[in-house]
């Protein structure tokens, strides 16, 4: 396993998934043992390849070949597939394989048998594997295959409850996008390799040379990828998607759309390095400020509480494009504002992942006591779900970025680098973090303050386990933030702002 947990990390859930459906058939307590090996496994690999990488280094594992060098043609052309992590890579799965681990323990007792838990727990292990995929990947092409399961696992999450009326409209918004995004990038790889004649990612970089073709590709991608990501304008998918979903899986799509962020960034610094100049990141630092205000507004006039965090979960994806985005904006010059900014960016990730994973666990508890989500039908649920309270509370001022909680974290550092670029940026930022708070607290006067409301039974056990998780996760790295920016989230932002040689070393060698 030491030798081969990047590719093990990927192929076990993808082959475990379609094993859910046959053990399901001998016994419901035989798929649901499995899925949690499966999970566990995925967890012990990706936490063994992040130890490696943050230690060692670039890890690069060659598919049929012991090292990258045995690959190479002459010309140093890569022959054979390579999975590349280094250390964002290895962040990314770091985050895919904690919320895994909250989510399916919740999702096995939240969603009923007759509601097709079989297919539900079946697409979600698909869906891990594909994000990991994402994340591990040296290859354009294997990026594309990834990202395409990815969308088919998550539209069938997204649309399986075809009961509703609502579940299948939500799914058919997002396979729309998603086939556009993909074929956007599809068409960008396309573009590259008839242009170099290669798929790797490392190769072709180190050939690119600024063309009209190249930055036609770079066009696509960004459009392709922002999509996925939900950036505005065309995020209306995913508060459909996050508010259809079942509340545990919810989580996994948040995981989704951040690793379509993560293919941004690997495409910006690592596949057109310098070449994606100050303009793109403007262009990422606009869309991302649009995506806070209008998911902040929406958020405003919802009445349903999923939708209510699904919006809030939108928003954050804008912080994520602000602290980024001011990173490639002064990725020429490369001044400590923006290595700052980064910093916060993919600090925020992580946050991010804990915060609104634990905001969706509490809607389906809510949703699990009383069966519904509409805020003008709840009330006083405090009384009976202090734990759940209490959490949503913790979670809402973690989103709004109140200190000393995580969100605050990562937030100063997006503010501080921003800041020094242009203080409307910031501004804007901060607006958005206020009024987020005022929507959630409205949210939570609404459904745990007041009269004493009726609960139908307690909470299960493991419910409370999972959004305890994300408690500690929350406190933690908001009351100790030094440690986790030093040793991971500072080699996760170098990787993109000056680790391009570097990768390109690790695979082309020299």
């Amino acid at each position: 396993m030491s030798v081969h947990a990047p590719i093990l990390a990927i192929a076990v859930p993808l082959l475990g998934g379609f094993a859910v459906p046959l053990l399901a058939r001998l016994h419901r307590k035989v798929r649901d043992l499995w899925v949690l090996l499966v999970v566990l496994f995925v967890g012990v690999c990706v936490g063994y390849v992040a130890a490696h990488v943050f230690t060692q280094g670039i890890w690069v594992y060659v598919l049929g070949a012991k090292n990258p060098q045995e690959t190479l043609a002459p010309g140093g052309f890569p022959i054979r597939i390579m999975l590349t992590v280094d250390a964002m890579s290895a962040f990314m799965g770091l985050i895919a394989g904690f919320i895994a681990l909250v989510a399916f323990p919740f999702a096995l007792k939240y969603i009923p048998e007759e509601e097709g838990k079989t297919l539900s727990l079946t697409l979600g292990i698909l869906l891990l594997a594909g994000i990991l995929g994402m994340a591990y990947t040296g290859d354009l092409f294997n990026f594309f295959v990834f990202l395409e399961v990815t969308s088919i696992a998550a539209c069938g999450i997204i649309g399986f409850r075809t009961w509703t009326s609502r579940a299948p409209e939500a799914a058919f918004k997002s396979m729309l996008l998603f086939s556009v995004s993909g074929l956007f990038f599809l068409l960008g790889v396309a573009l590259l390799y008839g242009e170099y004649g290669a798929l790797n990612l490392a190769y072709v970089s180190a050939q690119i040379r600024g063309s009209v073709v190249d930055r036609l590709s770079l066009a696509l991608f960004l459009a392709g990828l922002l999509m996925k990501a939900a950036a505005a304008p065309v995020h209306f998918w995913a508060p459909d998607a996050y508010g259809e979903a079942p509340a545990a899986k919810a989580l996994l799509l948040v995981v989704n759309t951040q690793v379509s962020l993560y293919g941004l960034w690997r495409v910006l610094f690592t596949l057109y390095g310098g070449l994606s100049d100050a303009g793109v990141g403007w262009l990422v630092v606009s869309l991302g400020l649009l995506t806070m205000v209008v998911a902040a507004l929406m958020a405003l006039v919802q009445t349903d509480l999923g939708r209510l965090v699904a919006y809030g979960a939108v928003s954050q994806i804008g912080y994520m494009m602000l602290g980024v985005g001011v990173g490639l904006v002064a990725l020429s010059g490369r001044p400590d504002y923006g290595f700052v900014a980064m910093q916060g960016g993919v600090f925020h990730m992580l946050n991010d992942a804990l915060t609104v994973g634990l905001l969706f666990l509490c809607v389906g508890a809510v949703e699990w006591a009383k069966g519904t989500r509409d805020l003008r039908a709840l009330g006083g649920l405090g009384h009976g779900l202090p734990e759940v309270a209490l959490a949503f509370l913790l979670a809402s001022l973690a989103l709004a970025g109140i200190p000393p909680l995580n969100g605050f974290a990562s937030k100063i550092l997006i503010y501080e680098g921003s800041f020094r670029l242009s203080p409307i940026l910031t501004a804007i930022a901060v607006l958005c973090s206020i009024l987020l708070l005022a929507v959630f607290a409205r949210a939570f006067q609404g459904a745990f303050l007041g009269p004493r409301g009726e609960v139908e039974g307690k909470i299960p056990w493991v419910f409370l386990l999972s959004i305890g998780l994300l408690v500690v996760g929350i406190l933690v790295l908001g009351l100790v933030p030094g440690f986790f920016v030093e040793e991971i989230v500072t080699p996760a932002a170098k990787a993109l702002w000056q680790g391009r040689a570097l990768y390109l070393a690790a695979v082309l060698g020299g």
